[in-house]
């Protein structure tokens, strides 16, 4: 029965059953915003073989997006759950959120649903690693300042982010996205808007807080900020990996990078677990 519920989601969603990975979706409630919302839970294929106990990557979508774009347009995703047993979460994120907490509109309160909500679902639902060690954001575009944006604000839950052509810096692009709608217009909260950057974040960091790895294609409009956060950060002496690539602001690039950021995740795992190797 659920080989014949996987296969229907598949079909639904449009994913390639190439891959061994069993996706799921489940209602999570949120009680700071009062209703269910949908999240993808993608199993590795060695999940129900053992009893073993797994880190989790939440994995982010960008502007405009939902819960199944990743399943949907990454078939990288789901291999790389499989070949680095890991479990991978989708959660929504609604299509402009940018992952806060609204200052100006209750019913917005995706940092506390994503960052603490889902997760407490998932830690009582599933076999997984329960320390920061086995814990990960990442993402892209919206998603990918989600990540970085999240893990730092709750470093003593998350231990690692990986944002792929994130939006790390919005404050150039104050009329795109709807932002205002979640932070009220730029001209009017500068400084709320720039308090609510990774960019501005990651001035808080200690090097050794979380493990950090982004990128960003060199035909993407958010490369400059990105290249002005590995600045930022190699000043502060922060450790982090940061790379650049040919490629656009579209899915076959997050689909490539997605299997360099799941590796650099692996290692930080395996890190965790005491297994990595020199």
């Amino acid at each position: 029965m659920k080989k014949l519920f996987v296969l229907a989601l598949s079909l639904v969603l449009g994913v390639s059953l190439s891959y061994a990975a069993k996706v799921d979706t489940v209602l999570i409630h949120s009680t700071v915003m009062n209703r269910d919302i949908k999240c993808v839970v993608v199993l590795p294929d060695s999940y129900d073989k053992g009893a073993q106990q797994y880190p989790v990557l939440y994995l982010l979508h960008g502007y405009s997006g939902n819960y199944a774009n990743w399943v949907k347009n990454a078939p990288d995703f789901l291999k790389c759950v499989d070949q680095y047993n890991i479990i991978g979460i989708c959660p929504d994120g609604n299509y402009n959120s940018w992952y806060f907490d609204s200052p100006i509109d209750s019913t917005v309160k995706f940092e506390t649903y994503v960052s603490k909500e889902v997760p407490a679902y998932v830690d009582s639902h599933y076999r997984t690693k329960k320390d920061r060690k086995f814990r990960a954001f990442g993402g892209l575009s919206m998603g990918g300042h989600g990540a970085l944006y999240l893990a730092i604000l709750h470093k003593d839950f998350f231990g690692a982010a990986v944002s792929m052509s994130g939006g790390v810096d919005f404050t150039p692009f104050a009329k795109n996205w709807d932002i205002a709608r979640v932070l009220g217009p730029y001209e009017q909260n500068k400084e709320r808007w720039q308090l609510h950057t990774a960019q501005h974040l990651a001035g808080t960091l200690n090097n050794g807080d979380l493990a950090i790895s982004f990128e960003c294609g060199t035909g993407d409009f958010f490369l400059g900020v990105n290249r002005a956060l590995h600045l930022k950060l190699t000043n502060l002496k922060i450790d982090h990996d940061y790379a650049e690539r040919p490629g656009q602001h579209n899915w076959d690039y997050w689909n490539n990078a997605i299997n360099y950021q799941m590796l650099f995740l692996h290692r930080f795992f395996e890190k965790g677990a005491g297994t990595s190797k020199s």
